[in-house]
């Protein structure tokens, strides 16, 4: 399995959720440079770990420029990561999504970055009529957030197409694991359940429950950032992210509750359905299986095990 050594790699937004779990990866075996403002990652993400941890926005031209000397590897995952933020604030999400990762790409091309992976969203797909989500489906982003990263996308493409700039899109479906903040007013569903039965609150369910979803470990990303970050094929591509398996958001609040040895009776709340949330989300992963050699290791069982562990601690 291919692997990155002796590089030195910048991670995007690594104080957070996914990019800290790709620091902690890759920071033994090379120079990691982390770029985070701190607005919504965590300092102790990073604890233990040697790397260079640089405070700054990805709209700070200079800084961004300074921490691309001599990179590698981009793996940006700098963004206002939250539809229900993007719907509250639009303009927000568009400076630092849109014009923050224009930003990084620039950067990049002038550093002369071996290949940037950016990371997209299956929120891209919207609502479309087909229940399996494939790349070559029409964007119908219901969220400024999808917009952006659909802008984002495009981007990348460019760039490779434009300037010779080696890129390559991931969009993720829904990612789970440790180190994911279940405090967030716009925290992930797994967290959020997760932290709730723990504290012996409900688990709160906007909407009826039936709408799915495909559920990735964290460690599956990671691995799949590596594989696209040392392909030297594919550039300016988009690759689906997921494991190919649905699940309900009710059906997972019962594996939550059956991993916590809690009862579901009593244990789930429905509330009202948030706007901008698609309804169903599965991806077809055939294409990164073929050109990235990607196969997904955990199931939700094996990934909510560690999960769980993690924040039951």
């Amino acid at each position: 399995m291919r692997t990155i050594s002796g590089k030195k790699v910048l991670v995007t937004g690594g104080a957070g959720f996914i990019g800290s779990n790709i620091a902690h990866e890759l920071c033994g075996d090379n120079e990691v440079l982390v770029l985070d403002d701190l607005s919504s990652g965590k300092k102790e993400n990073l604890d233990g770990l040697d790397v260079e941890l640089i405070t700054a926005s990805i709209r700070d031209a200079d800084r961004v420029r300074e921490a691309m000397e001599g990179v590698d590897y981009v793996f940006h995952h700098a963004a206002i990561a939250s539809v229900p933020r993007s719907v509250d604030d639009p303009v927000s999400s568009n400076q630092v999504n849109v014009c923050g990762t224009l930003r990084v790409l620039v950067e990049a091309r002038d550093a002369k970055v071996r290949k940037v992976v950016f990371a997209s969203s299956s929120a891209i797909y919207g609502d479309t009529p087909s229940e399996m989500k494939r790349e070559g489906d029409l964007p119908a982003p219901i969220s400024p957030y999808a917009v952006t990263k659909m802008t984002g996308e495009m981007y990348c493409r460019n760039f490779w197409l434009n300037y010779g700039l080696p890129t390559c899109s991931l969009r993720y479906f829904n990612v789970y694991g440790p180190r994911q903040d279940p405090s967030s007013d716009y925290a992930a569903v797994i967290p959020r359940f997760i932290s709730a039965a723990l504290d012996g609150r409900p688990l709160t369910i906007y909407g009826d429950g039936g709408q799915t979803r495909d559920f990735i470990f964290v460690q599956d990303v990671v691995r799949a950032n590596i594989l696209a970050a040392t392909d030297e094929r594919h550039h300016g591509e988009v690759f689906n992210v997921a494991n190919q398996k649905k699940v309900s958001v009710k059906e997972l609040a019962s594996q939550v509750l059956k991993a916590l040895g809690r009862a579901e009776k009593g244990n789930i709340v429905h509330l009202e359905e948030r706007k901008g949330d698609i309804r169903h989300s599965l991806a077809d992963i055939g294409k990164a299986r073929r050109m990235l050699d990607l196969s997904p290791g955990y199931d939700l069982e094996k990934g909510l095990a560690i999960t769980v562990a993690s924040m039951n601690r």
